[in-house]
């Protein structure tokens, strides 16, 4: 006699299941699809595309409109400072905001309220444009390669979430235990702490990593040196000029120019999410499990 037995699923529990996988495959569908639309538009002929006549693959290989992008003045340029804008600046947010998240957590802080206070009214009140923009600048950072990576380091949310990642997920009796042994605050920090605390970092720095990568609104207001720029910025003036010359041109010189223009945002588009498509990969192990870490009750 077999000690487990299978049972037969139904009719009714079939056609759920169907509808369950067939509604999931609709929404990844929907989702994954749009992304190969533009990876693929961005490598065919610029006619093609025009006409609606590329679907799932390239009629035609072309790199168009990798071409004009990459001939484009400061485009190499804009690329590799937005690479040293995301890199150092995720390695500072992660320095100043790990810490001071650990530190929050501790039972034994200083003024712990009030210190908590002093992060968390930051993220609903802000000191306004003006005020920072001077402040800024009295500290010399306008027009540097600092001023995209220090001043706004500081991120009151990713200390939040850390510090609740820490309450949750280091048990109290652990920073006893090293305490008997002799072991000081920063040394647990830094042997103990944090090689337990791999999700929070790897959420903390892609979020980070994101959000620089994407940032321009900070570089148009506090750069005015083109060779400091980032990508977004450079690609952000590209579009606007061309828009400009569509409005100035008519009949096929408007067209032409439209085709191109269509050919070099596809190619930005995947130039610009590349570098962070291919991140994601490695850290998705750590991302599952800390990007919940805020819902948890603390």
């Amino acid at each position: 006699m077999k000690l487990f037995q299978h049972a037969r699923k139904t009719k009714s529990e079939i056609l759920f299941d169907v509808f369950i996988y067939g509604l999931a495959i609709c929404l990844i569908l929907l989702i994954v699809y749009p992304l190969w639309l533009v990876i693929i538009a961005s490598f065919s002929n610029p006619s093609d595309v025009a006409t609606g006549k590329v679907w799932f693959i390239p009629r035609e290989w072309r790199l168009d409109g990798y071409q004009r992008l990459i001939e484009q003045p400061l485009f190499l340029k804009s690329y590799l400072n937005t690479i040293l804008y995301t890199v150092v600046g995720t390695i500072v947010a992660l320095v100043i905001n790990i810490p001071a998240g650990y530190a929050l957590s501790r039972k034994d802080l200083f003024a712990k309220k009030w210190v908590s206070v002093f992060f968390i009214v930051p993220m609903f009140v802000s000191g306004g444009l003006i005020p920072i923009y001077l402040t800024v600048k009295q500290l010399g950072l306008v027009d540097t390669f600092w001023v995209m990576v220090v001043p706004f380091a500081v991120s009151p949310y990713n200390i939040v979430v850390a510090r609740t990642f820490f309450n949750n997920s280091i048990p109290e009796g652990m920073w006893e235990a090293a305490q008997i042994d002799g072991c000081g605050t920063i040394h647990y920090f830094r042997k103990i702490v944090l090689p337990l605390s791999k999700a929070i970092i790897a959420v903390i720095g892609l979020w980070t990593a994101v959000g620089i990568w994407n940032s321009w609104f900070n570089a148009l207001i506090y750069l005015t040196n083109e060779n400091l720029q980032p990508l977004q910025l450079i690609l952000r003036r590209l579009l606007i000029s061309n828009q400009m010359l569509q409005s100035q041109a008519t009949g096929e010189v408007a067209s032409d120019l439209r085709i191109k223009a269509d050919m070099m945002k596809y190619a930005a588009i995947v130039i610009s999410t590349a570098p962070i498509m291919m991140l994601y990969p490695f850290v998705q192990k750590y991302f599952n499990q800390g990007v919940m870490i805020g819902a948890l009750k603390e």
